[in-house]
């Protein structure tokens, strides 16, 4: 089946971070993946957004483009949040795809991958991310969604598929996530963007621990007053590809 109207949605996974362009913009696993459709593209995932707000903002304008293929990743976000309450979260999210299967669209939705091995509350946030994947694929068989399974693949515990913030994905990671994609669309692939790197090398206790702190004050630090203050990072960003045109 041949896609010529892909829409996609959602928050810093879908936008690109972090898979710089040579200008600085972000390219990314749904750029890679409209490329390789030829199909007229818009990419309206903005970064740090919350699930119910991917909902409100970009769904209506994803369907008022009539797209017959849709891209859905959104609640990545909302797990992180300490009042998170996955079950009302995932029933939010059933609605929302069947809103979009609804239209007429094949839709993609995504298991996510495990990032939260590397990162502080673990035992928090993990069995929520769980819960996520799992009502994930039931939500795509319920209404006949496509399931990109990136949780499945464990390739992903490798770091340099990640970026330095810990959180999103190296150009690495975005090539193989596409890769995933077109497969699950039954297209071919770059043989290459499978291509894992090597692991980093293993460091000391010491080293291990100063990158850490230089992480925290980075990347966790600077979050963690985003949330104090009711700020995103996605705050004052617009889309990237905002019409198919």
């Amino acid at each position: 089946m041949a896609w010529s109207r892909y829409v996609a949605v959602g928050d810093s996974f879908t936008e690109g971070l972090d898979d710089p362009y040579p200008d600085g913009t972000y390219r990314g696993w749904a750029d890679l993946v409209a490329d390789r459709l030829g199909a007229k593209y818009a990419n309206l995932a903005i970064r740090g957004k919350l699930f119910d707000a991917v909902a409100v903002e970009q769904v209506p304008a994803a369907l008022a483009m009539k797209p017959d293929l849709v891209s859905f990743a959104a609640g990545g976000n909302d797990v992180l949040r300490r009042h998170c309450d996955p079950p009302s979260l995932m029933q939010r999210y059933d609605g929302v795809i069947k809103r979009l299967r609804d239209s007429g669209a094949d839709v993609l939705v995504f298991r996510f991958a495990d990032v939260m091995a590397r990162l502080p509350g673990n035992k928090m946030i993990a069995p929520r991310i769980q819960y996520l994947n799992k009502s994930v694929g039931e939500t795509a068989q319920r209404h006949g969604a496509k399931l990109v399974n990136l949780w499945g693949d464990d390739e992903y515990a490798n770091p340099a598929l990640w970026s330095i913030d810990r959180l999103h994905m190296s150009a690495a990671g975005h090539r193989r996530t596409a890769a995933h994609v077109l497969t699950v669309l039954g297209l071919e692939v770059e043989p290459t963007w499978w291509d894992i790197p090597p692991w980093p090398a293993r460091k000391s206790w010491p080293a291990a621990r100063t990158a850490d702190v230089i992480w925290a004050g980075k990347h966790l630090a600077p979050w963690i007053k985003r949330r104090l203050t009711g700020r995103s990072s996605g705050d004052g960003i617009l889309p990237k590809r905002p019409t198919l045109d």
